[in-house]
């Protein structure tokens, strides 16, 4: 079996899924960051697929960007300029290639967590 990577935003402060924000994943190497995926997140603040599927999942560093401003402005959420948050990157390892990895955002205005979950 051939790990995979998936993500779930919900936001904290309507107490609903994060539907329709913009994720970003890069792997990293070294200074280098390239850009692997780019999704949005649907109804159930879910990808409609694993933003890193079986086939292309590799042991590395990776970064998931968040375009948590632009997703705040479109609910009404966002208050004064400038943000406190707008972009929330999450830099993370991969270290079993045959493993689930689930890396959650929690979002509100003005604070955010992940956690590895499963």
């Amino acid at each position: 079996m051939a790990g995979f990577l998936t993500t779930h935003v919900l936001d904290t402060a309507r107490g609903l899924p994060a539907a329709g924000l913009e994720i970003v994943l890069y792997r990293l190497d070294g200074a280098e960051r390239a850009e692997l995926a780019r999704m949005t997140t649907n109804a159930d603040g879910r990808t409609d697929s694993p933003i890193l599927p079986q086939g292309q999942f590799a042991t590395g560093r990776y970064e998931l960007v968040f375009a948590a401003g632009d997703y705040l402005r479109a609910t009404g959420q966002a208050g004064d300029a400038p943000l406190f948050l707008d972009e929330v990157p999450i830099r993370f390892g991969i270290s079993d290639p045959e493993s689930h990895y689930h890396v959650p955002l929690l979002l509100s205005p003005f604070g955010f967590s992940t956690y590895r979950g499963s």
